[in-house]
């Protein structure tokens, strides 16, 4: 006990531990979306984006988180306004503005080089300097992701169901976008002190992957990937510890790492119990069909009384439960 017990004895440690877990709850909240959605690229772009608002921060004097936001709303706001004004694709849009915004933080850098070691935290993170003040911050972006993704819930499944006929249902799939959008946006921002720019990305997506192995409800994925976040913030901070290693690499990289071993744990229980269920006798008959899986019943219930035909199967909305089925009585 005192290998897990007396690293976080220290104050500094203790403080890294509680900062780690809430970025681990936000991240699962909204990387289920962002996993579901396919909206990874995105959240890289955006967590490249930040670069040149905390460069000029640390130049002007200002606070590194107000100059993170207001970077983020600008790659925001130039991914819609490209994709609304071109007919370049949205993901065309996002690569060349997440290179434009990696290209002029940099160029702000190569103009002052007195916060060299500031740049470096701000790319990897330094969870180890989380502070009160840091804490509170990422407790009140807990607060509003989770608040905010609770109240959009019904769109954001309709948007990935089928964004025409959340149009027609009045769900506004456009606003309901332009929210996870900013969701993203809000986890960078508030996880960057974290484990840095460049690796929150891994903390956003890899613990969503992992929960999704074995779970079908998004609520229930969201709970699940909070908890192998949780998990990968406990297990790279003893990794960084006792290794010397970088705190924020080893966070991230113990998430990547968890998912890994989730899917293929995932793979090994797929192929025994398909094994187990195949009859010795019935060795050479031709299998049956698998199954359809269910689509998600919140999405069907939203678009069954604007929608005569039957809603194409998403394979993102696998995370949803099954339809329920009501009981035939017995005769």
């Amino acid at each position: 006990m005192t290998f897990l017990l007396d690293p976080f004895s220290t104050a500094f440690m203790l403080r890294a531990l509680v900062g780690g877990v809430l970025v681990a709850v936000l991240c699962g909240v909204v990387g289920t979306w962002v996993v579901v959605r396919g909206m990874a690229f995105l959240g890289e772009a955006m967590a490249h984006g930040v670069l040149p608002g905390v460069a000029l921060a640390a130049l002007l004097g200002l606070p590194a988180v107000l100059g993170a936001a207001v970077s983020a709303a600008v790659m925001t706001a130039g991914v819609g306004l490209v994709t609304r004004r071109s007919r370049v694709s949205p993901d065309t849009a996002i690569g060349l503005l997440y290179v434009a915004m990696l290209s002029v933080g940099v160029v702000i850098v190569s103009c002052s080089r007195s916060f060299a070691t500031d740049l470096t935290a701000v790319l990897f993170g330094d969870v180890l300097a989380v502070d009160q003040g840091d804490l509170v911050f990422i407790a009140v972006a807990v607060v509003v992701g989770v608040v905010v993704t609770a109240a959009f819930h019904r769109p954001f499944v309709a948007l990935a169901f089928d964004p025409r006929v959340a149009s027609t249902s009045g769900l506004r799939p456009g606003l309901a976008h332009v929210v996870l959008v900013g969701l993203v946006t809000l986890v960078v921002v508030a996880s960057y002190q974290a484990v840095g720019s460049l690796l929150v990305v891994g903390l956003l997506i890899a613990p969503a992957v992992a929960a999704a192995q074995w779970t079908r409800r998004i609520p229930t994925t969201m709970a699940a990937a909070a908890v192998v976040g949780a998990l990968a913030v406990l297990v790279g901070l003893l990794v960084s510890w006792h290794a010397s290693t970088a705190a924020g690499a080893s966070i991230a990289a113990c998430a990547v790492a968890l998912a890994g071993l989730s899917a293929a744990a995932r793979a090994v229980v797929g192929d025994r119990a398909s094994s187990a269920s195949t009859p010795g006798a019935d060795a050479g008959a031709t299998p049956a069909p698998a199954p359809a899986p269910a689509s998600a019943p919140a999405a069907s219930a939203l678009v069954a009384s604007v929608a005569a035909r039957p809603a194409p199967d998403r394979p993102t909305l696998d995370l949803a439960p099954p339809a329920r089925q009501e009981a035939t009585p017995h005769s």
